[in-house]
């Protein structure tokens, strides 16, 4: 073999296991709305890396529980087709985990918000039993 195909054979060999490498995926979910009626329960903007976002995000509640559902466009034959998608199935359940996550601690913070901004029974009957001029 010769050095030239020697070196290019190295080469190839540190591009591919550079490739097997798996880079750590940070995600970042943001949940924007809540719906507490209907299968569609939030929306949700994911960024990857910081480098790539993805909008539209639906968390969706099913007999099976909740999943994900990516943004999606409704091709001419009736179906729907996702506009972007994992593709291996640790980063889909990684994706799936994270969002679902995020929704699950929005859901728990707007309830304590909710719960905050009612009264409790005795604060309403100190704020009616006050003197009142008619």
């Amino acid at each position: 073999m010769s050095k030239t195909q020697s070196a290019l054979k190295k080469a190839q060999e540190s591009t591919q296991t550079a490739d097997e490498q798996e880079l750590p995926m940070k995600v970042d979910v943001k949940i924007s709305s809540i719906r507490p009626e209907g299968s569609v329960r939030a929306y949700a903007s994911v960024n990857l890396n910081d480098c790539f976002a993805i909008r539209n995000v639906k968390v969706v509640d099913s007999s099976k529980g909740l999943f994900i559902a990516m943004p999606s466009y409704k091709a001419g034959n009736g179906e729907y087709k996702d506009i972007c998608f994992p593709v291996t199935k640790e980063f889909r359940e990684q994706l799936n985990n994270a969002v679902i996550e995020a929704y699950n601690q929005a859901l728990t913070q707007s309830r304590q918000q909710k719960a905050a901004d009612t009264p409790s029974f005795d604060q309403a009957l100190e704020q009616r039993s006050g003197m009142q001029m008619g």
